[in-house]
């Protein structure tokens, strides 16, 4: 599997462009918020000739959800997400004034997906973890093959995702991290959905969260 990644919206949101083998592809919390930003990923996708067959979101915060409408009307794609996650889908309006931005309301999902749900595109096979805390519905995505994981904002390079937004919860989230993302193991590359990435073993061992003295 090759990975991209583009840094979308003035919230600087990492977007992941999952590719198979097969050229079939999926994408990660789309978070393209301008023209231009529909452009890149698009011409991206066109000139490496890519076939787009899944949206899959971590959560439904506002800048994670920029680019569903445009992957439905681009691709004929709908999102992939927890069913805890409608809450802050159907409140990304309100969000973004509170941010100065503006977006049309995010497409509804096409399902559901529940924790320890298999999703797969191509060969590619990507297990989803429910990591709650950061939002109630946050999911976190696995390759062991790959050796990655794709984990939203729940765990970030040297920090956590913040936990005052509406559904958020501080000890859901350590314990979310604690229980599903370091039982992984430590090689496993962690790709989140801010920032740069790092590795389980690396966050188990530094990040200050978690090593409180």
């Amino acid at each position: 599997m090759e990975i991209h990644r583009f840094i979308f919206s003035p919230i600087d949101e990492n977007t992941y462009l999952l590719v198979d083998k097969s050229g079939d592809c999926a994408i990660i919390d789309c978070g393209c918020y301008s023209d231009s930003e529909e452009e890149e990923l698009a011409s991206f996708i066109a000139v490496n000739k890519l076939n787009p067959v899944l949206l899959l979101n971590t959560h439904c915060h506002l800048d994670h959800v920029f680019g569903n409408k445009f992957i439905l009307e681009k691709y004929n794609l709908r999102a992939y997400c927890h069913e805890k996650e409608e809450m802050n889908r159907k409140s990304c309006l309100q969000h973004a004034a509170l941010f100065g931005l503006s977006m049309e309301m995010p497409p509804e999902p096409v399902r559901f997906i529940e924790d320890n749900e298999l999703v797969k595109f191509g060969s590619t096979e990507l297990k989803a973890f429910h990591v709650p805390g950061h939002a109630p519905g946050g999911m976190a995505f696995y390759s062991e093959k790959d050796g990655c994981v794709f984990t939203g904002d729940a765990l970030f390079a040297g920090s956590i995702g913040r936990t005052d937004l509406p559904g958020g919860d501080f000890e859901i989230l350590i314990n979310s991290i604690r229980n599903k993302l370091f039982s992984l193991p430590e090689s496993t590359i962690v790709y989140a959905g801010h920032g740069d990435e790092t590795t389980i073993g690396k966050e188990i061992r530094t990040n200050p969260w978690f090593n409180m003295t």
